[in-house]
């Protein structure tokens, strides 16, 4: 989780602002089921994951 908090993509600026107003443990089973959710869409739709960068 730490690395993924520090990149530059959509989920880790997610992650960054979940763990600003939540505690750590509810940020891990929060990523997983989101994971889980973005996992299950990608093999349903037959889609590949491409993560985009993040511009600030």
């Amino acid at each position: 989780m730490p690395a993924l908090g520090k990149s530059d993509t959509r989920i880790g600026q997610w992650l960054r602002g979940l763990l600003a107003r939540a505690h750590a443990n509810t940020a891990v089973v929060a990523q997983a089921a989101k994971m889980a959710r973005t996992v299950w869409a990608l093999l349903r739709h037959e889609r590949v994951y491409e993560p985009a960068v993040v511009t600030v």
